[in-house]
């Protein structure tokens, strides 16, 4: 487990770097909203809060009895939008800013783990819309990643309160305290009480987890009223991951003919699966036993759902997968054939994700599925 020492630290050049990346990548974004905006006639509120930013906005302004599906979303998002709501700033206009925004935290956090190139890929990757809307991604990942380099760093405490604030806006959060006990627990050199006394920090994000169980006992009477909004508005239920890639098949496959635009978002989904099992591997490989029980443990949650679904979006939150990107690209061999070969592959890699970006804000912004 690295130490302090092994931490990427700041520089002008790294931050400025990153920082043209967010500029960038946020432009492209608008500039493809705006088009689709023009084309069709599409209101702001059109093009931003599709899909489960109206179920955010329905949590925040009504509360979660008005539709029990929405118990599947985890409170914290929708009490911000909400929060802001009563200093008289429109909540979707606060849920655009606050992303962009998480979305820079979350990106500097990146640089402190794996160096710019970890940013700059998580910045302009596909699904890329996700935290420039308003939805939990930026959020989240500003919270757990910086959680992340905290504990990393052996800052307990504020590593505790970052994890806390993540578990109020997605479920992951509870992976991301698994995965950090795992850190503990793999930490070496440590003494048993050490040990003990860095996991009893993990309490305070589990409090939370258990203190949104509770609150939706008192209002349905159920413990278990999360996983029954989520098999009954999204049929998550539990399968065996053969019965989950049988599902996921035929949509891969194009049978549903009615619905012409998941059969390509669909494919992504499983290009997703096999990206967090090259993932996981890599971790593994390298001995990163935490962060491959991060990513590995939400494969196979994914693995066990009806059908591959939202994996796409889950590549956001996989920090790991842009260290491994970051170490990639900063290899540099000295035979000069090499040396363009990997000036290829980068340049290469970064416009065939940004032409994807482009194609997923598209989506998103026409209100077609976009995972």
């Amino acid at each position: 487990m690295p130490g302090v020492e092994h931490l990427a630290r700041w520089d002008t050049e790294s931050l400025r770097w990153v920082l043209q990346a967010w500029l960038g990548s946020r432009g492209l974004i608008l500039l493809v909203g705006i088009a689709v905006g023009i084309t069709t006639g599409r209101g702001f509120e059109d093009l931003v809060a599709n899909w489960d930013v109206q179920h955010f906005l329905g949590v925040a302004r009504d509360g979660y009895l008005a539709d029990p599906k929405t118990m599947a979303f985890f409170p914290g998002w929708p009490l911000l939008l909400r929060g802001v709501a009563l200093l008289g700033v429109p909540p979707v206009v606060a849920g655009v800013a606050l992303s962009c925004l998480f979305s820079l935290v979350a990106a500097a956090a990146l640089v402190r783990m794996g160096g710019p190139w970890a940013a700059i890929g998580w910045l302009f990757a596909p699904v890329a819309v996700f935290t420039a809307v308003p939805y939990t991604e930026s959020a989240f990942c500003a919270a757990a990643f910086w959680a992340w380099q905290r504990a990393s760093a052996d800052r307990w405490g504020s590593a505790a309160l970052l994890t806390a604030l993540a578990c109020t806006t997605r479920v992951s959060g509870l992976f991301l305290v698994g995965a950090l006990g795992v850190m503990v627990l793999t930490w070496p050199r440590l003494r048993v009480a050490e040990r003990v006394r860095r996991a009893a920090w993990l309490l305070l994000p589990v409090a939370v987890l258990a203190g949104y169980v509770v609150y939706l006992w008192t209002l349905t009477g159920s413990w278990t009223a999360w996983t029954e909004a989520q098999a009954a508005g999204w049929a998550r239920g539990f399968h065996w991951p053969w019965e989950s890639a049988l599902n996921t098949w035929p949509v891969i496959r194009g049978d549903y003919v009615d619905h012409p635009d998941w059969t390509w978002v669909f494919r992504g989904e499983a290009v997703s699966m096999l990206v967090g099992v090259v993932v996981t591997g890599w971790c593994l490989s390298r001995r990163m036993w935490a962060e491959a029980s991060w990513v590995g443990v939400q494969v196979l949650a994914f693995s066990m759902s009806y059908w591959w679904f939202s994996v796409n979006r889950a590549v956001l939150l996989w920090f790991p997968l842009w260290l491994m990107f970051a170490h990639l690209v900063s290899r540099r061999p000295k035979h000069p054939v090499a040396q363009a070969l990997r000036h290829t592959v980068i340049v290469g890699w970064l416009l065939l994700s940004a032409v994807a970006m482009l194609i997923w804000t598209w989506l998103f912004t026409n209100g077609l599925w976009a995972s």
